[in-house]
């Protein structure tokens, strides 16, 4: 999630979103959310409870139908934690024979059930894959590694870090994977602006279908699906390391944490109606101009809706979170949550009703934020990564206070 300098997404379509969104969190709705009165962001703060310890680098969470929780460690084992019976033993899935671990960046880095599960028992994991560090896509049963099933590769042999490796399922049924954009610093590849390669993006298959020699499918309104040259897997583009995303359950759209080279943090909101949205790497860092040489005459860059600093913050790596959907606090529904692994400060972002957006610091995370997930009813918890814990989140309600915001956008 770190630069390499750093420390420790027809009536079947519409019946399949339906589905999938009762699977990710059946106790989310759209009128359940309109009918809560938000509160001011100033008003909320967040306590975490550490529920369980004794984790090897966990590193991407994933809430499961029948309420477990599971948990990827980098080294390529997947645990399993339930509220009522703890941390299992032994891990539920192995893959560290075909992870390579070489650098503090590589392993195993996302995960996620398919939305049939509760049928098929089908996880799909994003991991750097031995001998040469190659982000990999693939699907595999729960317990079963032998029959782990590769879908998409892109060469990632340079340079160790920035890979990525976010998975989700959006309710529009299909994939969504986050790759960095190659490593080192400085974009050396110039692959965020390179529609040519999947480096630097975030992409969006259809893994319900084979066409042609490929496991997947790609979409017909994926964006560039037309364009000469460019990989038609591609959803947006021009990203450094987009380490962790998330998607809306509400209304499908991404809300993306891309870690910066050394001046700015960024998170993006990218709504389906944005698809194939140029997010700005390299040509820049956030709202900032980086490399004006990759600033190409009449492009469109979307702005992030959130950035911060690193100076006098200590901060290092945004870690992207979900927008809390759950139902112990509806005050906070419709509240996207990001930390940062260095300075594990709590943002809270939430869309203004007239336009733009508000944002407040209500609180601090655990030491070493590496991911921020749900469970199957929409209640946050959040990995620490070298203290090996796994954190339950809930929100409280404080008297207003004054200050808090950050930077609107």
């Amino acid at each position: 999630m770190s630069r390499r300098r750093r420390r420790p997404a027809t009536m079947l379509a519409s019946l399949l979103a339906l589905a999938l969104s009762a699977l990710v969190s059946p106790q989310v709705s759209v009128a359940g959310t309109a009918q809560t009165p938000a509160v001011p962001l100033t008003e909320l703060t967040v306590v975490s409870e550490q529920v369980a310890f004794g984790l090897q680098r966990p590193i991407a969470i994933t809430g499961l139908p029948d309420g477990r929780m599971l948990i990827a460690e980098k080294d390529g084992t997947v645990r399993a934690y339930h509220p009522d019976t703890g941390l299992a033993a032994e891990p539920v899935l192995d893959l560290t024979a075909r992870i390579d671990t070489s650098d503090n960046e590589r392993g195993l880095l996302g995960i996620t059930p398919a939305p049939n599960f509760a049928r098929t028992g089908i996880l799909y994991v994003a991991y750097t894959s031995l001998p040469a560090g190659a982000l990999t896509l693939a699907r595999v049963p729960l317990g079963a590694p032998e029959r782990l099933q590769v879908l998409l590769t892109q060469e990632h042999s340079e340079y160790g870090n920035h890979n990525g490796g976010q998975v989700a399922f959006g309710r529009d049924g299909y994939l969504y994977w986050s790759t960095g954009d190659g490593g080192f610093a400085n974009d050396p590849f110039k692959s965020g602006q390179n529609l040519g390669t999947l480096l630097g993006k975030i992409v969006r298959i259809d893994v319900n279908r084979a066409c042609g020699p490929k496991p997947y499918c790609v979409p017909s309104d994926n964006p560039f699906v037309r364009t000469p040259g460019a990989r038609p897997e591609i959803w947006v583009y021009g990203l450094r390391n987009p380490w962790r995303f998330s998607i809306d359950p509400v209304d499908n759209s991404l809300w993306i944490g891309d870690v910066g080279q050394g001046l700015i943090e960024e998170v993006d909101h990218i709504r389906p109606s944005q698809r194939g949205a140029n997010l700005g790497w390299s040509c820049k860092e956030g709202t900032p101009v980086f490399d004006q040489t990759q600033c190409r005459p009449g492009s469109r860059y979307t702005d992030p809706v959130f950035e911060y600093e690193h100076f006098m913050t200590e901060s290092c790596s945004v870690i992207g979170g979900p927008v809390y959907r759950g139902s112990r606090t509806p005050e906070a529904r419709g509240v996207y949550i990001a930390s940062d692994y260095c300075a594990p400060r709590v943002f809270a972002i939430r869309p203004k009703p007239g336009g733009g957006y508000e944002n407040a610091v209500i609180g601090t995370f655990p030491t070493q934020p590496t991911a921020i997930g749900t469970d199957v009813h929409g209640e946050l918890y959040v990995l620490s990564d070298l203290p090996g814990f796994l954190s339950r989140v809930r929100f409280e309600r404080v008297q207003p206070a004054s200050g808090g915001g950050v930077a609107n956008r």
